[in-house]
């Protein structure tokens, strides 16, 4: 039901409820919006609500922002940009290649497989690193391939124990995002360190923020996609293979197209996740790919935080996402719709 289907008074109740809630949804922007046109005394010294009324506007806090006094703003935009959509495009494809299989393919992955998997990458780590002398880049490298190859050896064999299914994936999955930010970017910051002592420069270069990007995103967009695909009728499927279709076709050509609306709803939820990181951002750029987030935390001075230069800034950060929300909204809306947010 609408406010369209409402008459008499309770029509105008809800009109007057639905504008009440979006000006409670819009003042934060338009708040900011004002805060970016203040001079410093406009606001420590009290709250001011209308320019020209109380307060005279002034563009200093833009000026000072677009001409790299407050810092490397365009270079940090096109970062975010650069980064932000090439990560999205780039989990959302992935993921739905990972929801395809978990959907469509059944697994049997033996939990004794998993253990051996993890007592055979840390005792060789450990080995490589303290024993051999290996560096721990190299070293844990060699004990990952070395672990994964004896994991998936065993898992063919008929091992005791508890045997996860597709849904035990899917959960594995979804709990990565369990674990604190802090842990994961520290880690991370770790291992590209050592891999640039090998040669391999992954802080602040576009492919080590890409990829953790990647990662930090991948579970969320497996989550979203499963409930898309698995929403697709599995005829079509079956009528594709009956004509020797094979399954690389299927999944561009067929599977692709007919979840667009879930796509487009993914790859939106994704950018903003990744527009708006922080941490990540932080730990593994130095200034050659900082991004907008972290240009709005350094927006301070020994005075304290310094607003009317943060909201600028913010205001910058906000307006892209409105807009790739607006032209993306009708699939989006429609998307959402088929249940891929419960």
């Amino acid at each position: 039901m609408s406010v369209r289907d409402l008459h008499g008074p309770r029509r105008w109740v809800a009109f007057a409820l639905c504008c009440a809630w979006f000006a409670f949804t819009v003042f934060p922007l338009y708040w900011v919006a004002i805060t970016s046109l203040k001079t410093p005394p406009d606001v420590v010294g009290g709250p001011t609500y209308l320019p020209f009324v109380d307060f005279q506007p002034t563009l200093k806090a833009w000026r000072e922002l677009l001409s790299g006094i407050r810092g490397e703003f365009y270079s940090n935009f096109w970062s975010s940009t650069i980064v932000a959509v090439s990560s999205s495009v780039l989990a959302t494809l992935l993921g739905a290649m990972a929801a395809y299989a978990l959907v469509r393919f059944p697994f049997r992955v033996k939990l004794l497989s998993g253990i051996l998997f993890f007592a055979v990458a840390m005792g060789g780590f450990l080995l490589g690193r303290d024993v051999v002398g290996l560096p721990p880049a190299t070293a844990s490298i060699i004990a990952f391939c070395v672990a994964l190859a004896l994991s998936v050896l065993a898992n063919r064999f008929p091992l005791p124990g508890k045997v996860m299914n597709n849904d035990d994936i899917v959960f594995w999955f979804v709990s990565q995002r369990l674990f604190p930010p802090i842990v994961v970017a520290f880690a991370l910051f770790l291992l590209y360190s050592e891999m640039g002592k090998l040669g391999f420069k992954l802080t602040d270069t576009y492919i080590g923020l890409t990829l953790a990007y990647v990662a930090f995103s991948l579970p969320i967009v497996v989550w979203l996609m499963r409930d898309f695909i698995s929403a697709l009728p599995l005829e079509v499927k079956e009528a594709a293979l009956v004509d020797n279709v094979p399954q690389w076709r299927i999944f561009f050509g067929i599977v692709l197209p007919m979840c667009r609306p879930g796509l487009i709803a993914t790859f939106v939820i994704t950018l903003a996740f990744t527009w708006n990181e922080f941490l990540f951002a932080l730990f593994l750029t130095n200034s050659e790919w900082q991004t907008l987030p972290v240009l709005i935390a350094g927006q301070n001075s020994q005075r304290g935080d310094e607003w009317w230069a943060i909201s600028a800034a913010a205001l910058v950060a906000i307006i892209p996402m409105v807009i790739a929300a607006g032209l993306l909204g009708r699939l989006m809306r429609s998307g959402l719709l088929s249940g891929a947010v419960k």
